[in-house]
């Protein structure tokens, strides 16, 4: 069955859309490509296609892991071949670890600069 649409990408809103994009283009190797000269919105874009974008909210409140009371609602997962490797490195570059970590042997869980959640997941 053909599809409605094309994926485009995914936008994550943040204080800072400059820190975030680097954040994630440290994680990924992506470059980040400004739109247009504004700042509020930026994207990283991958060689295969896939874009992640920041998008600037005055007041940015992050989402809580886990909880309800402000819910994640969205996550960005992100295959490793070692994950403490992974951990050391993404700790290097902002990351915090969140304080509940299900499977810390498959994948764990992170914060971004922004509060965003994150997982780097054990490959295979």
């Amino acid at each position: 069955m053909p599809g409605i649409a094309r994926f485009s990408l995914t936008a994550l809103d943040c204080p800072d859309t400059v820190a975030l994009a680097e954040f994630y283009s440290a994680i990924t190797g992506w470059p980040i490509r400004p739109w247009d000269g504004d700042p509020s919105w930026v994207e990283l874009v991958s060689p295969a296609g896939a874009t992640i974008a920041f998008q600037q909210v005055r007041g940015h409140r992050p989402p809580v892991w886990p909880g309800n009371d402000h819910p994640q609602q969205a996550h960005i997962d992100f295959d490793v071949p070692d994950l403490d490797a992974g951990e050391q490195q993404v700790l290097a570059i902002g990351a915090r670890k969140a304080e509940i970590q299900p499977t810390p042997d498959s994948f764990r869980v992170f914060l971004d600069p922004a509060g965003h959640p994150f997982c780097l997941v054990k490959e295979g």
